[in-house]
């Protein structure tokens, strides 16, 4: 039989573990966003044991491969007496991941934008806080859109590396095929074709954001 005449057999398996790919790429991406803004106002405009903390976290979390992550977790919660799905456990490890970079990646465009501009809200009677959210943080986020569109990307490629703890996401299902039907080739072609289709999707929607916020004038030169 060829190819194309078994497919059709194992599509809802596949098309099952390619919503999970997106599954855990979107999830992830946006909690690990909203974990990055604490941790990098915490690396920034914070001091002592708080920085010291995010700072901690950040530096293992970057400093240590995902798949090490991932075993810690899977394996690690359960000697602590709690049971965890391999999905869960797969969405913890990208998220806290994903946090740690993208903390990373905004604190570059936090630190694009120019000290004046901290002064200038004092001026005009805003805090600390209120300064960092309505000033600081919607330019930051601006200047990091290329590099969090990348983590993303970055992420629907890692999502591959769930399969060792048996998470039945896109790669893992096409192992299935393969060693089912012998079929490597072909399906790991096609696979690679439907990874590069949605790194696309996710570029494409990138660039529509950036378009979107763009401020003509409105660039790092323009704020030193």
């Amino acid at each position: 039989m060829s190819f194309f005449a078994v497919l059709p057999k194992y599509l809802p398996a596949l098309a099952y573990g390619m919503w999970l790919t997106i599954a855990l790429t979107i999830i992830a991406a946006a909690l690990g966003f909203v974990l990055s803004i604490p941790l990098v106002i915490a690396l920034l405009y914070t001091k002592g044991i708080i920085r010291l903390l995010a700072k901690l976290f950040v530096t293992l979390v970057r400093g240590t491969p995902l798949l090490v992550q991932l075993f810690f977790i899977y394996y690690g919660i359960p000697a602590l007496g709690l049971r965890i799905l391999p999905f869960h456990a797969a969405l913890i490890g990208f998220i806290l991941n994903s946090a740690a970079y993208q903390a990373e990646y905004l604190k570059g465009g936090f630190m694009a934008i120019s000290s004046e501009q901290m002064e200038a809200a004092y001026s005009i009677g805003l805090t600390k806080w209120q300064a960092i959210k309505v000033v600081i943080f919607p330019q930051a986020f601006r200047f990091s859109i290329p590099a969090l569109s990348n983590e993303i990307i970055y992420l629907v490629k890692y999502t591959s590396v769930a399969y060792v703890i048996q998470v039945p996401e896109l790669l893992s299902q096409a192992k299935f095929f393969a060693s089912d039907t012998f079929f490597h080739l072909e399906i790991y072609f096609l696979i690679g074709f439907v990874y590069l289709l949605l790194i696309w999707v996710v570029s494409k929607l990138s660039d529509m954001l950036e378009h979107k916020l763009y401020i003509p004038g409105f660039d790092i030169a323009h704020l030193r």
